[in-house]
């Protein structure tokens, strides 16, 4: 595999010179995944010099599927399959038993539901082995499938009963009691994945789970969305009082909720609904409640699209006006934060803001009257904002928020406030991270399907 990628990169480079535009009329995602979506990206500042040899993570899972989602598309370029197969492979033990770290030790941590949505690759992967009449590995990739699900609805620790949310997953053990935007995509997308690929036989446990999923959903709705700024809040948590949950409110409206809007946390969430209503039954009772915040979602969004670019700042609110105070925050008498840097334009979030709105559209779900130009002007404003021509015919991917999260109690520096969003030690603006490419090539895939 190796080996042929490199002979693959040495063509490109010879093929794309500076003045040939062979390169430049290929599709985007093809060219993405070409730059950096078998090769060279970063899963949180963790370098991965190839695909089929990375670690399980939900960055190297978004790019694995990504990567999936571009080779359906185009099914010739088998060297896209071939490398998620391998990235599925190296993840697991021979029958599927065990998902495996970069160590070879168990990758799935107790109730840390960012373990869990790399395995959405699972599912293509099993259905072509399956086809090609591979039984011992679309049963490899079945089995891995089901420990993950069954690991969360099972296993996974939830709200308690008496509590506000009650049933609803925490983000990570240690953030007990608090649901995150994230956490959407992270849990709901496979589970929905599962119930439609093998969720049938019992029907009864089939509704039941997707009642399950569903109030993921309307649990962290319920208590994260602003109705004056059509947004949601980036996290929830039922026990604000829990020193974990030093960020959350401790009184009025938005009892629990974090202080801001991130734009990938409504991005991942944004994902998360179009994702799961693509499976889920349309005679579930639930399905109208999750369209209805579907729609509530798109529609908030689109008001704050920034009219110049046509893409999403960081903080979805404001505008490049607003930077940190230079103050920063005090927490338990220590201040942190501190900085004076601007409000930006992200293109992880406006990658999977586009996504969501082109595959709401493509599956009716999304009025294209009314929406559609939101997403061509998205799209080409990824386009011209964040994507980088290279000399050799490649293209880089820039201005992505490294990473983003809320506490815990160990970490006082997570504030969730403007000064953590634009300041923080661990919220970097960097480029060719994983986040952006995988969400800028399931764009792009969604773009160019459009004329095919």
């Amino acid at each position: 595999m190796k080996k042929l990628l490199l002979l693959a990169a040495t063509v490109s480079i010879v093929s794309c010179a500076p003045g040939n535009k062979t390169e430049e009329s290929r599709p985007y995602s093809q060219r993405m995944v070409e730059s950096h979506g078998l090769v060279d990206f970063y899963c949180n500042r963790h370098h991965q010099s190839e695909l089929d040899s990375a670690a399980w993570d939900y960055v190297s899972g978004l790019v694995a599927n990504a990567v999936l989602k571009a080779w359906t598309l185009y099914p010739e370029k088998t060297a896209y399959y071939d490398a998620v197969k391998a990235f599925a492979d190296n993840s697991t033990t021979p029958r599927g038993d065990t998902i495996l770290n970069a160590k070879g030790q168990p990758a799935l941590r107790p109730s840390n539901i960012d373990d869990l949505p790399a395995g959405n690759v699972f599912f293509t992967l099993y259905n072509e082995e399956s086809r090609k009449g591979n039984e011992a590995d679309a049963n490899r990739y079945r089995t891995a499938a089901n420990l993950i699900r069954n690991k969360l609805k099972y296993d996974h620790s939830r709200i308690a009963e008496g509590l506000p949310g009650a049933g609803g997953f925490f983000h990570k053990a240690i953030y007990p009691n608090q649901m995150w935007l994230d956490g959407l995509y992270m849990g709901s997308t496979i589970y929905a994945a599962w119930q439609h690929a093998f969720g049938g036989a019992d029907s009864t446990d089939n509704m039941d789970s997707w009642t399950d999923i569903a109030l993921q959903f309307k649990t962290i709705n319920r208590y994260t969305y602003d109705a004056d700024k059509q947004l949601n809040y980036h996290a929830w948590s039922a026990t604000p009082e829990d020193e974990n949950s030093f960020w959350a409110r401790k009184d009025g409206p938005y009892t629990g909720c974090s202080p801001e809007f991130w734009a990938r946390g409504m991005g991942w969430y944004f994902a998360a609904l179009v994702d799961v209503l693509e499976y889920m039954p349309k005679e579930h009772p639930d399905y109208q409640a999750l369209t209805a915040i579907l729609q509530q979602v798109a529609a908030g969004l689109k008001r704050w699209q920034d009219p110049a670019s046509g893409v999403w700042y960081q903080l979805l609110q404001y505008d490049a006006s607003v930077t940190g105070d230079g103050k920063g925050d005090t927490i338990y008498n220590m201040v942190y934060n501190v900085g004076t840097a601007s409000n930006y334009l992200e293109a992880s979030a406006s990658s999977i803001f586009t996504y969501a709105y082109l595959k709401g559209i493509r599956l009716g779900l999304l009025d294209a009257n009314v929406y559609m130009p939101v997403a061509e002007k998205a799209y080409q404003g990824l386009l011209k904002t964040f994507i980088r021509e290279r000399e050799d015919g490649g293209v880089d991917i820039v201005q992505t928020c490294a990473s983003a999260g809320l506490g815990p109690a160990k970490d006082p520096s997570r504030t969730g406030t403007v000064n953590y969003y634009l300041c923080g030690k661990d919220v970097l603006v960097v480029e060719n991270e994983g986040k952006a490419i995988g969400s800028f090539i399931m764009a792009s895939v969604e773009y160019e399907q459009r004329a095919r």
